[in-house]
Protein backbone atom coordinates (compact mmCIF):
# COMPACT_ATOMS: atom_id res chain seq x y z
CA UNK A 1 0.00 0.00 0.00
CA UNK A 2 1.47 3.22 -1.14
CA UNK A 3 1.41 6.19 1.27
CA UNK A 4 -0.46 8.34 -0.87
CA UNK A 5 -2.91 5.57 -0.36
CA UNK A 6 -2.29 5.47 3.55
CA UNK A 7 -2.99 9.20 3.35
CA UNK A 8 -6.28 9.25 1.09
CA UNK A 9 -7.62 6.13 3.91
CA UNK A 10 -7.03 7.76 7.29
CA UNK A 11 -7.79 11.42 5.72
CA UNK A 12 -11.17 9.81 5.54
CA UNK A 13 -11.58 8.91 9.38
CA UNK A 14 -13.63 10.73 11.35
CA UNK A 15 -11.95 13.49 13.78
CA UNK A 16 -14.11 12.43 16.25
CA UNK A 17 -13.76 9.16 16.24
CA UNK A 18 -9.86 9.23 16.48
CA UNK A 19 -10.59 11.38 19.51
CA UNK A 20 -12.83 8.91 21.63
CA UNK A 21 -10.70 6.16 20.56
CA UNK A 22 -7.50 8.06 22.32
CA UNK A 23 -9.48 8.92 24.95
CA UNK A 24 -10.90 4.89 25.55
CA UNK A 25 -7.07 3.65 25.09
CA UNK A 26 -4.99 5.84 26.97
CA UNK A 27 -4.45 5.22 31.10
CA UNK A 28 -3.77 8.81 31.74
CA UNK A 29 -6.24 11.55 33.12
CA UNK A 30 -6.67 13.59 29.68
CA UNK A 31 -8.92 16.20 29.73
CA UNK A 32 -9.97 18.44 26.87
CA UNK A 33 -11.54 22.33 27.44
CA UNK A 34 -12.54 24.88 25.05
CA UNK A 35 -11.23 28.09 25.17
CA UNK A 36 -14.51 30.60 25.40
CA UNK A 37 -16.00 29.52 28.98
CA UNK A 38 -13.22 26.68 29.50
CA UNK A 39 -15.74 24.28 30.02
CA UNK A 40 -15.32 20.37 29.56
CA UNK A 41 -15.95 19.29 26.20
CA UNK A 42 -15.05 15.29 27.22
CA UNK A 43 -12.23 13.55 29.14
CA UNK A 44 -10.87 9.97 29.17
CA UNK A 45 -11.99 7.06 31.16
CA UNK A 46 -9.64 7.06 33.54
CA UNK A 47 -10.52 10.93 34.34
CA UNK A 48 -13.76 10.23 34.84
CA UNK A 49 -13.42 7.43 36.92
CA UNK A 50 -11.21 9.44 39.15
CA UNK A 51 -13.89 12.39 39.31
CA UNK A 52 -16.78 9.45 39.99
CA UNK A 53 -18.74 11.69 36.87
CA UNK A 54 -20.13 10.66 33.90
CA UNK A 55 -18.94 12.78 30.59
CA UNK A 56 -22.53 14.98 30.32
CA UNK A 57 -22.32 15.94 34.24
CA UNK A 58 -18.45 16.66 33.49
CA UNK A 59 -19.81 18.50 30.47
CA UNK A 60 -22.07 20.81 32.70
CA UNK A 61 -18.74 21.93 34.78
CA UNK A 62 -15.98 25.22 34.45
CA UNK A 63 -12.35 23.90 34.70
CA UNK A 64 -12.15 26.37 37.92
CA UNK A 65 -15.31 23.99 39.55
CA UNK A 66 -12.94 21.15 38.54
CA UNK A 67 -9.23 22.13 39.34
CA UNK A 68 -9.48 24.86 42.71
CA UNK A 69 -7.51 27.65 41.96
CA UNK A 70 -7.36 27.41 38.15
CA UNK A 71 -9.03 30.54 37.66
CA UNK A 72 -10.14 31.87 34.56
CA UNK A 73 -8.39 35.33 34.48
CA UNK A 74 -5.14 32.84 34.65
CA UNK A 75 -6.16 30.69 31.95
CA UNK A 76 -7.10 34.10 29.28
CA UNK A 77 -3.75 35.78 30.30
CA UNK A 78 -2.23 32.07 28.87
CA UNK A 79 -4.15 32.59 25.79
CA UNK A 80 -3.43 36.40 25.37
CA UNK A 81 0.43 35.45 24.32
CA UNK A 82 -0.68 33.63 21.56
CA UNK A 83 -1.08 35.03 18.08
CA UNK A 84 -3.36 33.38 15.51
CA UNK A 85 -1.10 31.43 13.66
CA UNK A 86 -1.86 27.38 14.08
CA UNK A 87 0.78 26.35 16.72
CA UNK A 88 1.04 24.09 19.52
CA UNK A 89 1.32 26.09 22.59
CA UNK A 90 4.14 25.52 25.58
CA UNK A 91 2.53 24.13 28.81
CA UNK A 92 1.71 25.58 31.30
CA UNK A 93 2.15 24.39 34.91
CA UNK A 94 0.00 25.24 37.63
CA UNK A 95 1.25 24.97 40.86
CA UNK A 96 0.87 25.19 44.85
CA UNK A 97 -3.03 24.74 44.17
CA UNK A 98 -5.09 21.91 46.04
CA UNK A 99 -3.58 18.32 46.35
CA UNK A 100 -5.63 17.54 43.26
CA UNK A 101 -4.81 19.96 41.05
CA UNK A 102 -1.23 20.30 41.99
CA UNK A 103 1.32 19.99 39.32
CA UNK A 104 -1.41 20.41 36.48
CA UNK A 105 0.03 20.26 33.24
CA UNK A 106 -2.17 22.60 30.55
CA UNK A 107 -1.50 22.54 26.69
CA UNK A 108 -2.82 25.00 23.96
CA UNK A 109 -3.78 23.42 21.26
CA UNK A 110 -4.98 25.73 17.53
CA UNK A 111 -5.31 24.49 14.07
CA UNK A 112 -7.52 26.61 11.96
CA UNK A 113 -10.30 28.16 13.52
CA UNK A 114 -10.62 25.51 15.89
CA UNK A 115 -8.19 25.64 19.38
CA UNK A 116 -8.68 23.68 22.29
CA UNK A 117 -6.87 23.34 26.29
CA UNK A 118 -5.71 19.44 26.99
CA UNK A 119 -5.23 19.18 30.64
CA UNK A 120 -2.95 16.41 32.11
CA UNK A 121 -1.62 15.81 35.56
CA UNK A 122 1.72 14.08 35.72
CA UNK A 123 2.15 10.57 35.80
CA UNK A 124 4.10 10.78 39.67
CA UNK A 125 0.87 12.37 40.80
CA UNK A 126 -1.02 10.06 39.22
CA UNK A 127 1.19 7.25 40.89
CA UNK A 128 0.80 9.20 44.37
CA UNK A 129 -2.67 8.76 44.22
CA UNK A 130 -2.67 5.59 43.13
CA UNK A 131 -0.39 4.42 46.00
CA UNK A 132 -2.48 6.64 48.51
CA UNK A 133 -5.42 4.64 47.46
CA UNK A 134 -4.54 1.08 47.41
CA UNK A 135 -3.22 2.31 50.77
CA UNK A 136 -6.22 3.38 52.02
CA UNK A 137 -7.74 0.30 50.94
CA UNK A 138 -5.42 -1.95 52.73
CA UNK A 139 -5.27 -0.12 55.98
CA UNK A 140 -8.58 -1.55 56.35
CA UNK A 141 -8.03 -4.82 55.30
CA UNK A 142 -7.98 -6.86 58.41
CA UNK A 143 -5.75 -9.69 56.92
CA UNK A 144 -2.15 -9.05 56.17
CA UNK A 145 -1.77 -7.95 52.06
CA UNK A 146 1.51 -9.51 50.60
CA UNK A 147 3.15 -9.10 47.09
CA UNK A 148 6.37 -12.34 46.60
CA UNK A 149 8.30 -13.71 44.07
CA UNK A 150 10.59 -16.78 44.37
CA UNK A 151 14.15 -15.92 43.77
CA UNK A 152 16.94 -18.02 41.80
CA UNK A 153 16.99 -20.25 44.87
CA UNK A 154 13.48 -21.12 44.71
CA UNK A 155 12.82 -19.19 48.05
CA UNK A 156 10.08 -16.56 48.88
CA UNK A 157 10.85 -13.20 48.52
CA UNK A 158 8.76 -10.17 49.50
CA UNK A 159 8.05 -7.19 47.36
CA UNK A 160 5.71 -5.72 49.47
CA UNK A 161 3.93 -6.49 53.25
CA UNK A 162 1.10 -4.53 54.63
CA UNK A 163 1.50 -3.33 57.97
CA UNK A 164 -1.04 -5.93 59.14
CA UNK A 165 2.21 -7.93 59.46
CA UNK A 166 2.78 -7.32 63.05
CA UNK A 167 -1.09 -8.10 64.31
CA UNK A 168 -1.02 -10.86 62.39
CA UNK A 169 2.48 -12.25 62.86
CA UNK A 170 3.79 -10.10 65.47
CA UNK A 171 6.51 -9.21 63.66
CA UNK A 172 7.57 -6.17 62.09
CA UNK A 173 6.82 -5.78 57.85
CA UNK A 174 10.37 -4.26 57.48
CA UNK A 175 11.54 -7.45 59.56
CA UNK A 176 9.67 -9.77 56.91
CA UNK A 177 10.98 -7.45 54.20
CA UNK A 178 14.52 -8.37 54.94
CA UNK A 179 14.29 -11.87 56.40
CA UNK A 180 11.48 -13.59 54.44
CA UNK A 181 12.30 -16.88 56.11
CA UNK A 182 10.77 -15.67 59.35
CA UNK A 183 7.08 -17.13 57.89
CA UNK A 184 8.36 -20.12 57.53
CA UNK A 185 9.86 -20.68 60.87
CA UNK A 186 6.65 -19.88 62.28
CA UNK A 187 4.74 -22.33 60.43
CA UNK A 188 4.44 -25.25 62.77
CA UNK A 189 6.61 -28.49 61.34
CA UNK A 190 3.94 -30.61 60.81
CA UNK A 191 2.19 -28.16 58.29
CA UNK A 192 5.58 -26.85 56.53
CA UNK A 193 5.09 -29.60 53.67
CA UNK A 194 1.84 -29.06 52.74
CA UNK A 195 2.63 -25.02 52.30
CA UNK A 196 5.49 -25.86 49.92
CA UNK A 197 4.02 -28.18 48.06
CA UNK A 198 0.61 -25.79 47.83
CA UNK A 199 3.26 -22.92 46.57
CA UNK A 200 5.21 -24.97 44.33
CA UNK A 201 1.66 -26.44 42.84
CA UNK A 202 0.82 -22.86 42.12
CA UNK A 203 4.05 -21.89 40.74
CA UNK A 204 4.46 -24.83 38.56
CA UNK A 205 0.37 -24.63 37.34
CA UNK A 206 -0.28 -20.61 37.76
CA UNK A 207 -3.36 -21.64 39.70
CA UNK A 208 -4.20 -19.75 43.33
CA UNK A 209 -2.20 -20.21 45.87
CA UNK A 210 -4.51 -21.88 48.29
CA UNK A 211 -2.94 -22.96 52.02
CA UNK A 212 -4.45 -23.26 55.43
CA UNK A 213 -2.17 -23.79 58.55
CA UNK A 214 -0.82 -23.13 62.11
CA UNK A 215 0.96 -20.73 62.85
CA UNK A 216 3.44 -19.95 66.52
CA UNK A 217 3.74 -16.66 67.21
CA UNK A 218 6.94 -16.15 69.61
CA UNK A 219 5.76 -12.86 70.91
CA UNK A 220 2.36 -14.13 71.97
CA UNK A 221 3.23 -17.96 72.54
CA UNK A 222 0.21 -18.47 70.90
CA UNK A 223 -0.82 -20.83 67.47
CA UNK A 224 -3.17 -18.58 64.83
CA UNK A 225 -4.74 -20.84 62.21
CA UNK A 226 -4.10 -18.53 59.25
CA UNK A 227 -5.62 -18.83 55.18
CA UNK A 228 -2.89 -18.26 52.76
CA UNK A 229 -4.56 -17.14 49.22
CA UNK A 230 -2.54 -15.41 46.44
CA UNK A 231 -3.28 -15.27 42.53
CA UNK A 232 -0.08 -15.96 40.71
CA UNK A 233 1.50 -14.56 37.31
CA UNK A 234 4.99 -14.28 35.78
CA UNK A 235 6.11 -10.88 35.74
CA UNK A 236 8.10 -9.08 33.26
CA UNK A 237 11.18 -10.40 34.08
CA UNK A 238 9.73 -14.22 33.86
CA UNK A 239 9.26 -14.92 37.43
CA UNK A 240 6.31 -15.99 39.33
CA UNK A 241 5.18 -13.86 41.54
CA UNK A 242 1.90 -13.87 44.02
CA UNK A 243 -0.03 -11.19 45.27
CA UNK A 244 -2.53 -11.93 48.05
CA UNK A 245 -3.43 -11.54 51.42
CA UNK A 246 -3.35 -13.98 54.79
CA UNK A 247 -5.89 -14.29 56.87
CA UNK A 248 -6.27 -14.92 60.59
CA UNK A 249 -9.41 -17.72 60.93
CA UNK A 250 -8.29 -18.93 64.18
CA UNK A 251 -11.72 -16.95 66.02
CA UNK A 252 -13.66 -18.56 62.86
CA UNK A 253 -12.40 -22.32 62.49
CA UNK A 254 -12.90 -22.08 66.63
CA UNK A 255 -16.32 -20.89 66.40
CA UNK A 256 -17.00 -23.62 63.66
CA UNK A 257 -15.48 -26.18 66.04
CA UNK A 258 -17.67 -25.11 68.45
CA UNK A 259 -21.00 -25.76 66.76
CA UNK A 260 -19.99 -28.52 65.37
CA UNK A 261 -19.20 -29.96 69.08
CA UNK A 262 -22.72 -28.78 69.64
CA UNK A 263 -24.30 -30.08 67.00
CA UNK A 264 -22.52 -33.46 67.87
CA UNK A 265 -24.05 -33.46 71.54
CA UNK A 266 -27.27 -32.56 70.07
CA UNK A 267 -27.31 -35.25 68.00
CA UNK A 268 -25.82 -37.90 71.03
CA UNK A 269 -28.27 -36.22 73.16
CA UNK A 270 -31.55 -37.06 70.51
CA UNK A 271 -29.84 -40.34 70.02
CA UNK A 272 -29.99 -41.13 73.93
CA UNK A 273 -33.52 -39.49 74.25
CA UNK A 274 -34.49 -42.14 71.15
CA UNK A 275 -33.30 -44.98 73.01
CA UNK A 276 -34.49 -44.07 76.59
CA UNK A 277 -37.98 -43.41 74.81
CA UNK A 278 -37.49 -47.06 73.32
CA UNK A 279 -36.89 -48.78 76.40
CA UNK A 280 -39.73 -46.79 77.93
CA UNK A 281 -41.84 -48.07 75.47
CA UNK A 282 -40.80 -51.46 75.66
CA UNK A 283 -40.84 -51.22 79.88
CA UNK A 284 -44.82 -50.40 79.18
CA UNK A 285 -45.52 -53.22 76.91
CA UNK A 286 -44.40 -55.27 78.82
CA UNK A 287 -46.07 -54.21 81.87
CA UNK A 288 -49.30 -53.95 79.91
CA UNK A 289 -48.75 -57.48 78.61
CA UNK A 290 -47.67 -58.97 81.53
CA UNK A 291 -49.77 -57.12 84.56
CA UNK A 292 -53.23 -55.61 82.55
CA UNK A 293 -52.94 -58.92 80.36
CA UNK A 294 -52.56 -60.98 83.53
CA UNK A 295 -55.28 -59.34 85.48
CA UNK A 296 -57.73 -59.51 82.25
CA UNK A 297 -57.21 -63.00 81.85
CA UNK A 298 -57.66 -63.81 85.76
CA UNK A 299 -61.22 -61.41 85.26
CA UNK A 300 -62.31 -63.48 82.56
CA UNK A 301 -61.52 -66.84 84.29
CA UNK A 302 -63.52 -65.29 87.49
CA UNK A 303 -66.56 -64.03 85.11
CA UNK A 304 -66.62 -67.41 83.06
CA UNK A 305 -66.54 -69.10 86.83
CA UNK A 306 -69.77 -67.19 88.12
CA UNK A 307 -71.99 -67.22 84.98
CA UNK A 308 -71.02 -71.05 85.30
CA UNK A 309 -73.17 -70.90 88.38
CA UNK A 310 -76.10 -69.00 87.95
CA UNK A 311 -79.56 -70.62 87.02
CA UNK A 312 -80.88 -70.09 83.53
CA UNK A 313 -83.53 -68.26 84.69
CA UNK A 314 -81.59 -65.65 86.05
CA UNK A 315 -81.09 -64.05 82.58
CA UNK A 316 -80.74 -60.47 84.34
CA UNK A 317 -77.66 -61.72 86.17
CA UNK A 318 -76.55 -63.93 82.78
CA UNK A 319 -77.09 -60.74 80.92
CA UNK A 320 -74.65 -58.41 82.66
CA UNK A 321 -72.09 -61.28 83.07
CA UNK A 322 -72.02 -61.60 79.33
CA UNK A 323 -71.61 -57.82 79.16
CA UNK A 324 -68.92 -58.10 81.38
CA UNK A 325 -66.90 -60.69 79.40
CA UNK A 326 -67.19 -58.60 76.47
CA UNK A 327 -65.85 -55.61 78.01
CA UNK A 328 -63.06 -57.99 78.91
CA UNK A 329 -62.85 -59.12 75.68
CA UNK A 330 -62.59 -55.36 74.24
CA UNK A 331 -59.99 -54.39 76.65
CA UNK A 332 -57.60 -57.38 76.10
CA UNK A 333 -58.11 -56.00 72.20
CA UNK A 334 -57.02 -52.74 73.41
CA UNK A 335 -54.69 -53.73 75.80
CA UNK A 336 -52.73 -55.68 72.83
CA UNK A 337 -53.17 -52.80 70.38
CA UNK A 338 -51.30 -50.35 72.57
CA UNK A 339 -48.34 -53.06 73.21
CA UNK A 340 -48.63 -53.68 69.21
CA UNK A 341 -48.17 -49.65 68.81
CA UNK A 342 -45.41 -49.29 71.93
CA UNK A 343 -43.54 -52.29 70.73
CA UNK A 344 -44.59 -54.49 67.82
CA UNK A 345 -43.88 -57.97 67.91
CA UNK A 346 -43.37 -57.90 64.46
CA UNK A 347 -39.98 -56.33 64.65
CA UNK A 348 -38.27 -59.34 66.05
CA UNK A 349 -39.46 -61.03 62.44
CA UNK A 350 -36.95 -58.76 61.26
CA UNK A 351 -37.21 -55.14 59.43
CA UNK A 352 -38.66 -56.86 56.07
CA UNK A 353 -41.37 -58.35 58.01
CA UNK A 354 -41.78 -55.12 60.13
CA UNK A 355 -42.50 -53.06 57.17
CA UNK A 356 -44.32 -55.22 55.30
CA UNK A 357 -46.72 -55.29 58.22
CA UNK A 358 -46.95 -51.53 58.70
CA UNK A 359 -47.92 -51.07 54.58
CA UNK A 360 -50.52 -53.39 55.18
CA UNK A 361 -52.07 -52.00 58.58
CA UNK A 362 -51.60 -48.32 56.98
CA UNK A 363 -53.77 -49.90 53.92
CA UNK A 364 -56.10 -51.74 55.95
CA UNK A 365 -57.05 -48.35 58.40
CA UNK A 366 -56.24 -45.71 55.96
CA UNK A 367 -58.00 -47.59 52.93
CA UNK A 368 -54.87 -46.19 50.69
CA UNK A 369 -53.11 -48.67 48.23
CA UNK A 370 -49.34 -49.43 49.77
CA UNK A 371 -47.19 -51.26 48.15
CA UNK A 372 -43.63 -52.65 49.76
CA UNK A 373 -41.06 -53.77 48.03
CA UNK A 374 -37.83 -55.22 48.77
CA UNK A 375 -34.99 -57.00 46.80
CA UNK A 376 -33.64 -59.31 49.84
CA UNK A 377 -36.27 -60.72 51.97
CA UNK A 378 -33.33 -61.07 54.96
CA UNK A 379 -32.00 -58.05 55.29
CA UNK A 380 -30.16 -57.66 58.86
CA UNK A 381 -29.87 -54.40 60.90
CA UNK A 382 -28.81 -53.90 64.48
CA UNK A 383 -31.70 -53.39 66.87
CA UNK A 384 -31.40 -49.64 66.60
CA UNK A 385 -30.94 -49.55 62.97
CA UNK A 386 -34.38 -51.60 62.51
CA UNK A 387 -36.03 -49.34 65.20
CA UNK A 388 -35.42 -45.89 63.44
CA UNK A 389 -36.46 -47.50 59.84
CA UNK A 390 -39.44 -48.75 61.22
CA UNK A 391 -40.31 -45.48 63.46
CA UNK A 392 -39.71 -43.32 60.28
CA UNK A 393 -41.92 -45.57 58.33
CA UNK A 394 -44.74 -45.11 60.78
CA UNK A 395 -43.97 -41.37 61.05
CA UNK A 396 -44.03 -41.18 57.13
CA UNK A 397 -47.48 -42.98 56.70
CA UNK A 398 -49.22 -41.14 59.47
CA UNK A 399 -48.21 -37.78 57.68
CA UNK A 400 -49.56 -38.57 54.23
CA UNK A 401 -52.77 -40.06 56.17
CA UNK A 402 -53.00 -36.51 57.56
CA UNK A 403 -51.90 -34.32 54.57
CA UNK A 404 -50.74 -36.13 51.26
CA UNK A 405 -54.34 -36.29 49.87
CA UNK A 406 -52.56 -39.20 47.94
CA UNK A 407 -54.24 -42.27 45.95
CA UNK A 408 -51.20 -44.98 46.49
CA UNK A 409 -48.06 -45.20 48.36
CA UNK A 410 -45.12 -47.21 47.65
CA UNK A 411 -42.28 -48.43 50.50
CA UNK A 412 -38.80 -49.63 48.79
CA UNK A 413 -36.69 -51.36 50.86
CA UNK A 414 -33.59 -52.12 48.97
CA UNK A 415 -30.15 -53.08 50.14
CA UNK A 416 -25.97 -54.18 48.19
CA UNK A 417 -22.96 -54.65 49.92
CA UNK A 418 -22.45 -52.18 52.00
CA UNK A 419 -26.02 -50.44 52.13
CA UNK A 420 -29.69 -50.31 52.76
CA UNK A 421 -31.58 -47.63 51.53
CA UNK A 422 -35.51 -46.74 52.50
CA UNK A 423 -37.53 -45.17 49.79
CA UNK A 424 -41.40 -43.81 50.74
CA UNK A 425 -43.13 -42.38 48.33
CA UNK A 426 -46.36 -40.95 47.58
CA UNK A 427 -48.51 -39.49 44.69
CA UNK A 428 -50.31 -36.87 46.63
CA UNK A 429 -49.85 -33.01 46.97
CA UNK A 430 -46.47 -32.97 48.16
CA UNK A 431 -44.70 -30.97 50.69
CA UNK A 432 -43.34 -27.17 50.22
CA UNK A 433 -39.77 -25.68 51.09
CA UNK A 434 -41.36 -23.53 53.23
CA UNK A 435 -43.69 -26.58 55.15
CA UNK A 436 -39.77 -28.54 55.80
CA UNK A 437 -39.05 -25.40 57.90
CA UNK A 438 -41.60 -24.38 60.26
CA UNK A 439 -40.74 -24.25 63.75
CA UNK A 440 -43.75 -27.14 64.36
CA UNK A 441 -42.40 -29.71 62.08
CA UNK A 442 -41.22 -32.17 64.59
CA UNK A 443 -42.29 -35.51 63.04
CA UNK A 444 -39.63 -34.63 60.05
CA UNK A 445 -37.27 -33.11 62.65
CA UNK A 446 -37.97 -36.04 64.97
CA UNK A 447 -37.06 -38.47 61.42
CA UNK A 448 -33.90 -36.73 60.31
CA UNK A 449 -32.41 -37.51 63.74
CA UNK A 450 -33.42 -40.53 63.99
CA UNK A 451 -31.48 -41.02 61.02
CA UNK A 452 -28.67 -38.88 62.07
CA UNK A 453 -28.37 -41.01 65.26
CA UNK A 454 -26.92 -44.17 63.66
CA UNK A 455 -25.06 -42.64 61.25
CA UNK A 456 -27.01 -42.27 57.96
CA UNK A 457 -28.14 -39.50 55.64
CA UNK A 458 -31.88 -38.34 55.45
CA UNK A 459 -33.57 -36.10 52.71
CA UNK A 460 -37.45 -35.55 51.49
CA UNK A 461 -37.91 -33.62 48.59
CA UNK A 462 -40.69 -33.40 45.52
CA UNK A 463 -41.24 -37.26 43.85
CA UNK A 464 -40.46 -36.95 40.21
CA UNK A 465 -43.90 -37.39 39.00
CA UNK A 466 -45.11 -35.03 42.35
CA UNK A 467 -46.17 -35.69 45.67
CA UNK A 468 -43.18 -36.67 47.84
CA UNK A 469 -40.19 -39.04 48.61
CA UNK A 470 -38.50 -39.82 51.61
CA UNK A 471 -35.23 -41.40 51.12
CA UNK A 472 -32.71 -42.80 53.80
CA UNK A 473 -30.09 -44.45 53.60
CA UNK A 474 -27.24 -46.48 56.31
CA UNK A 475 -23.96 -47.95 55.89
CA UNK A 476 -23.71 -51.39 56.52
Amino acid sequence: MTLDTLNKKFSSIDEAFCLEAILAATSKELYVIETSAFRFITASASALANLSRTRAELQTLTVAEIFHGVSHTVLRGYLAKFDDESYVAEPLRMNQLDAFSSDLKMVFIKQGQHEAIIATRSEQTELDESESRFQAIVANIPSMVFQCRLNPHNEIQFNYVSENCRALLGIKAEDLLENPGKLLDQILPEDRASFLQSMQTSANQLVVWNWEGSLWIEKWQDIKLVNLRATARINTYGVVQWGGVITNITQSRNEKREIEESHRRLAELSSHLSLIKEQERLRIAREVHDDLGGNLTAIKIGLASLTSKLDKNQQVLLDKAQQLEQLVDNTFEAAHRITRDLRPDVLELGIVAALEWQTEEFERQIGIPCEFITNNENIELTTDEAIALFRICQEATSNIAKYAKANHVQVQLMSDTDSVTMRIVDDGIGISPADKLKSNAFGLRGMAERVSAIGGSFSIKQGQHGGTEILVQLTI
